[in-house]
């Protein structure tokens, strides 16, 4: 064996030394992962892991917790025992990104109490969706401040982090009940805003309205001005508003009312309410806009559809609720 030869052998041999160390550094490491879990799993603290690549959940937990079968994952996953930066995660295939904090919980994450004013239709770090009900405000008033589908939104994210925050993006009246987005930080609020015709796909509403419509669709197109009242006016003349389209279709009718499908063009204040006066078929229980009764007790308009490109992920993000039930019961 020559010197180049005996230079090789050693070169490989120490490599191999090195290989078998690493080796042992990762057994090592996996036996302390498990071994924390199952000692904090025994004192009921959440163990903490990090993720440092591109992942799928269940692949994560899997790589993590060797010692654990993938059905004792899964039951973790379905018994809400695992938080993703301190959200529950329950879908098996949720994308996990560098940076992301996992947290595995003993016992099962009780829910947060549902508030009877709204409904959490989706959460992310960037965006919160909600179906707020009739009666409850969209932002504080002079009158009212703390209870509001913002303040009761903030109080939700604050539970997670005290230094959370919650922005309004856009609002609904009081009496209108639907689906409203909120961003989590400026950035996104910020984003939403300033692209909101590009971003925002489609915004329909469903409205019960007075008397029986003949035509099974049109559009309405006037500009809008608000009065020193605080009421908004329908105008022909440019100069007088901004200009607001509403596109109708009617669902079902009966002699006395008809169920619309709205779908706004823009979003001007009132604009539906003062449309459908201008048709002469007011909104139900809409004194303000000329409505002659109020048969279920509120407003007949609900936020139903919301379709937009996610600010962030470029994703397109699609949420529809149901026609609530008293609506239907018209008919």
């Amino acid at each position: 064996m020559n010197q180049g030869q005996l230079f090789i052998w050693y070169f490989l041999k120490r490599l191999n030394y090195l290989l078998l160390f690493l080796q042992s550094i990762v057994f090592y490491m996996n036996k302390k992962v498990n071994r924390e879990i199952k000692k904090s799993t025994a004192k009921n603290i959440n163990i903490s892991l990090h993720v440092t690549e591109n992942v799928g959940l269940m692949n994560f937990l899997i790589a993590k917790m060797p010692n654990n079968s993938r059905n004792k994952i899964k039951s973790l996953l379905g018994n809400k025992q695992v938080l993703v930066d301190g959200q529950v995660i329950s879908q098996f295939n949720h994308g996990l990104v560098p940076g992301q904090k996992i947290e595995i919980s003993k016992n099962r994450v009780e829910p947060e109490k549902r508030s009877r004013e709204f409904t959490i239709v989706f959460e992310d770090n960037d965006l919160v969706v909600i179906e707020k009900q009739a009666g409850l405000l969209s932002i504080s008033t002079e009158k009212e401040k703390r209870y509001t589908a913002y303040s009761l939104l903030s109080d939700h994210v604050k539970k997670q982090d005290i230094n959370n925050k919650i922005f309004i993006v856009h609002r609904l009246d009081r009496e209108t009940s639907g689906l409203m987005l909120f961003a989590k930080n400026e950035e996104v609020k910020r984003r939403l805003q300033d692209s909101w015709n590009d971003t925002v796909i489609e915004r329909s509403y469903i409205a019960v309205v007075e008397g029986r419509f003949e035509k099974q669709e049109g559009v309405i197109t006037s500009y809008l001005v608000e009065g020193k009242t605080f009421k908004v006016h329908s105008s022909q003349d440019p100069k007088r508003g901004k200009k607001a389209v509403t596109n109708y279709k009617v669902l079902k009718k009966s002699k006395d009312y008809s169920l619309l499908k709205v779908n706004l063009e823009t979003g001007r204040k009132n604009q539906i309410r003062v449309h459908m006066q201008d048709l002469g078929h007011s909104v139900i229980g809409d004194k303000k806009y000329g409505a002659n009764g109020s048969p279920i007790k509120r407003l007949g308009l609900h936020a139903q559809q919301l379709l937009f490109i996610h600010p962030i992920t470029g994703k397109k993000m699609e949420f529809e609720t149901k026609i609530p039930v008293a609506f239907l019961r018209l008919f």
